[in-house]
């Protein structure tokens, strides 16, 4: 299964999924993300995935339609003093990208990421999860909070099946309608200093995609956000919300001033976190949705002292 050829068949559930794998040439020249992937199979499905340092367990978690570069300015700070993981989810990076967008399920994204904790052991993690990662990244804190020694959350929340906002509405139409969904646009208008993006910047975000075939998982993942109670997904987080309404153990909530659609979301997880009520509130400023990527040294760097003021 480690031939060169694009095109791979597997069985999953039970019908065959066709999936592109990008080219490694497409990565060759982004100049600031020195570091070297690895890979874990799950169901014939090559994840990618970046580890660098030793130490306490950081599990970065990207959303949609970034992946592992969106952590590459933590990683300087991060991993020397921890063991940072940042995998990519699949279709994006340098995942695997299954080519149909009905292949692209809740559970289908939420499995492997568990199956990615089970096969490199990891323990007492702390979990970064922004966007999808929070959706996906607390649905495991809910069934195995074991798992988990701290958590931090920035940007993102945990639908339950009740009418989205009209804002996020557009933006589903907008990437489904979108065969050839334009990924440099996209994270240009989610970062807030959008006009200082380097063309190399915004080309390493589109370098997964060298064509359309390669983003049905973009194009899906804002329409598997739970909108009505019968959605996969929601039995999850729900749990996610009453663990996490329970949380004893060290958190850290980290929202932007500049994400129109998640902002609102920083004081309901301040609420709900037993750990986290009476502590200062803590505001990225001057950051748009992908808030590492227009802050991702200082926000490192509270990331850094925080785990280590709560050891």
């Amino acid at each position: 299964m480690e031939a060169n050829s694009e095109w791979r068949n597997f069985y999953h559930n039970p019908k065959a999924m066709e999936f592109v794998r990008t080219p490694e040439e497409a990565f060759a020249g982004i100049k600031d993300f020195p570091y070297e992937p690895q890979y874990l199979i799950y169901n014939n499905l090559r994840m990618a995935y970046i580890e660098e340092g030793e130490g306490e367990v950081v599990l970065c978690l990207h959303g949609e339609p970034s992946w592992s570069y969106l952590y590459r300015k933590f990683i300087p700070i991060l991993s020397p003093h921890t063991r940072v993981l940042a995998p990519d989810l699949f279709g994006f990076g340098r995942s695997d990208k299954p080519t149909q967008m009905d292949d692209y399920t809740f559970g289908f994204h939420y499995e492997s990421l568990k199956n990615f904790v089970r096969e490199k052991e990891l323990k007492d993690i702390t979990l970064v999860c922004q966007d999808w990662g929070g959706l996906l990244g607390l649905s495991m804190v809910g069934e195995h909070p074991e798992w988990f020694k701290r958590l931090v959350i920035m940007n993102t929340f945990l639908p339950v099946g009740k009418p989205l906002p009209a804002a996020f509405n557009l933006w589903k139409n907008f990437s489904t309608s979108h065969p050839n969904l334009p990924i440099g646009f996209v994270m240009k208008s989610g970062t807030y200093l959008s006009s200082s993006k380097t063309k190399e910047v915004l080309d390493a975000y589109r370098a997964p995609f060298p064509s359309k075939k390669y983003k049905a998982g973009a194009r899906k993942f804002p329409s598997l956000v739970p909108s009505s109670p019968d959605m996969d997904g929601v039995v999850e987080m729900k749990r996610a919300r009453e663990v996490i309404k329970s949380w004893e153990k060290p958190a850290l909530v980290m929202f932007s001033d500049k994400d129109p659609i998640m902002k609102g979301a920083a004081p309901i997880f301040r609420a709900w976190i037993p750990s986290v009520q009476g502590k200062p509130e803590i505001t990225i400023k001057d950051a748009g949705h992908f808030l590492q990527e227009d802050k991702g040294e200082e926000i490192a760097g509270q990331i850094l002292n925080f785990i280590q003021e709560n050891p």
